[in-house]
């Protein structure tokens, strides 16, 4: 601590093998970065600097392996260049009554130089030309880069810098979450909410106009013979309520949806108090799978009332499937992902030990947990339904064109997507660019706005198709609002075309794997939401009307 060191030599190879020349060659080809991490703080590239014409540069945590390009006194083309001499800066702060120090800063600005030294190589005590505090000489850019070619000599070095710092250590992060581009942010909101705006200007026209028309003169209406003269919404008041095809399908996804639901929730609300800083290292990841365990509680409770809203017997299939119907289906996918990182021999593979110990959260506590709440829901009493269900169902008519299902459907994903894109696309670059995510608060908000925008958009489309006496609204209205995770998919294609340069399958292969399971999460979220909504809707104009 705060001894510097300068023209310290790590190593050197004397001869450069054929398969290390190719694999520096690709890693530099391909714009690895070298990531180091000192107290917990990873290290941060201060500024580039090389002589050599290198290619564009591109996020700033951790520094390149090398880089391509030509310079002076070189003939021929672009060659391969590594950085070989890494010149830290470590920043500490120290303490005016403990008198300690603490370090708040890591940074390093590499450097390539074909390093000389004195003949002969002296192992343990090596004198280098090109770097010698004896005679003041330096590592600069003005000398020739370290080239990267078979049987080359290279010997890698270091400079060690400590300088005083007024950050404290608890600002010490404040860097690395520096956003610069609140205003967009802001941008994203305002859009957001104007489409809230818009929806909420069209439910509370339906509420409190339409519907209130409505329903004063459904209960006005004298005789049998002018009820059957009436259209809209009252006349399928008789197979409203009348379960689904695939009503069990139904409770599982609504059931995983609150699971999935409620984690997100509390996972907002303990990053935006600040317990999950990107300091604490995989903090968000075990939270939010601690979490998603957790709330399988729910998950049962909330897949068993509605099964018995169905008259459903046979709760303990239905559980069955909630617990394992899309846990298994995106481990399956991690599974195999993951399996082509271990194949690529990447460090950022998920090690076996870990997938068992999520194989034990699975079985050992999501499990019982889904049974248990399960239990509760299916043991309360049938939620009942505000009118009686006809035993023979009443024949649909002939639908409009912009009143079908499929048509319908995406139309209704269209905007909880539009509200969110833009957030999205910080989320992606966080993410495919390693660089932090930290704006949880405007995050929070945006989740808010994709909430009241999945519940008012299932709401309004919902009405439209029971006026259009269609009471095939189940499927539809989960549906409707997770359509979104539709154009979150493609949104993602586009996104790995125009702002990735991936060229490796597996790559592209792991990209397109965790978006997909991406989207599968917003699906079952987005459309537990606009269920939920629609199935609060209905319920509550059908209690309305006087039916006899």
């Amino acid at each position: 601590m705060k001894e510097d060191k300068l023209c310290s030599v790590i190593c050197k190879i004397d001869k450069l093998s054929e398969k290390a020349t190719k694999d520096f060659k690709e890693k530099i080809e391909e714009g690895y970065r070298v990531n180091m991490i000192l107290d917990n703080l990873p290290v941060a590239m201060s500024k580039p600097t090389s002589s050599v014409a290198s290619t564009h540069e591109r996020g700033w945590r951790g520094f390149p392996v090398g880089f391509k390009g030509t310079y002076a006194d070189q003939t021929g083309g672009e060659k391969f260049f590594l950085n070989n001499h890494l010149v830290f800066t470590i920043l500490y702060h120290k303490d005016p009554e403990t008198l300690m120090s603490r370090i708040v800063g890591f940074e390093v600005t590499p450097f390539s130089v074909k390093h000389q030294y004195e003949a002969p190589w002296n192992k343990d005590r090596p004198r280098l030309l090109t770097c010698n505090p004896d005679s003041k000489t330096y590592v600069n850019p003005t000398q020739p880069p370290q080239e990267v070619n078979v049987d080359e000599e290279i010997i890698f070095s270091y400079d060690v810098e400590f300088k005083s710092s007024l950050v404290k250590w608890a600002s010490r992060w404040n860097t690395y979450l520096l956003m610069g581009d609140d205003q967009i942010h802001w941008f994203s909101i305002v859009n957001s909410l104007m489409i809230v705006l818009f929806l909420s200007g069209m439910v509370a026209m339906i509420m409190m106009r339409t519907l209130h028309r409505d329903i004063s003169k459904y209960n006005q209406l004298e005789t049998q013979d002018e009820a059957q003269e009436e259209t809209g919404w009252k006349l399928v008041h008789g197979d409203v309520f009348r379960p689904p095809s695939n009503a069990g399908l139904l409770c599982v996804y609504v059931g995983t949806g609150v699971q999935f639901f409620g984690m997100t929730l509390v996972t907002m609300i303990f990053a935006v108090f600040g317990f999950l800083s990107p300091a604490n290292r995989g903090g968000l990841m075990t939270a939010m799978l601690l979490l998603w365990v957790f709330m399988g509680l729910f998950a049962g409770y909330a897949s068993a009332r509605l099964y018995k809203a169905f008259k459903g017997s046979d709760w303990k299939n239905i559980t069955l499937k909630v617990a394992f119907t899309f846990p298994a289906t995106v481990f399956a996918i991690f599974f195999v992902l993951n399996f082509l990182i271990w194949g690529e021999k990447s460090s950022g593979a998920v090690p076996f030990g870990t997938m068992v110990a999520l194989v034990l959260l699975w079985f050992g506590i999501s499990v019982p947990l889904v049974f248990i709440g399960s239990y509760f829901g299916y043991k309360k009493p049938a939620l009942e339904d505000p009118v009686r269900t006809n035993k023979i169902p009443r024949q649909v008519p002939e639908q409009a064109w912009y009143m079908r299902p499929v048509f319908s459907i995406l139309i209704g994903g269209i905007l909880p997507f539009g509200a969110v894109f833009i957030e999205l696309f910080f989320i992606l670059t966080s993410i495919w660019f390693h660089q932090f995510y930290y704006i949880f608060g405007f995050l929070f908000l945006v989740f808010i706005i994709l909430i009241v925008t999945c519940a008012e958009i299932t709401i309004v489309l919902c009405y439209f198709q029971l006026c259009s006496e269609d009471y095939n609204w189940w499927w539809r209205a989960y549906l409707t609002a997770g359509s979104s995770a539709l154009y979150l998919l493609l949104y993602a294609t586009f996104y790995f075309f125009t702002r990735l340069e991936i060229t490796k399958l597996v790559s592209g292969i792991l990209y397109f794997g965790y978006m997909l399971i991406s989207s599968y999460c917003f699906f079952v979220l987005t459309g537990t939401i606009g269920f939920y909504a629609c199935y609060w809707f209905v319920r509550t104009i059908y209690s309305s009307v006087k039916i006899d």
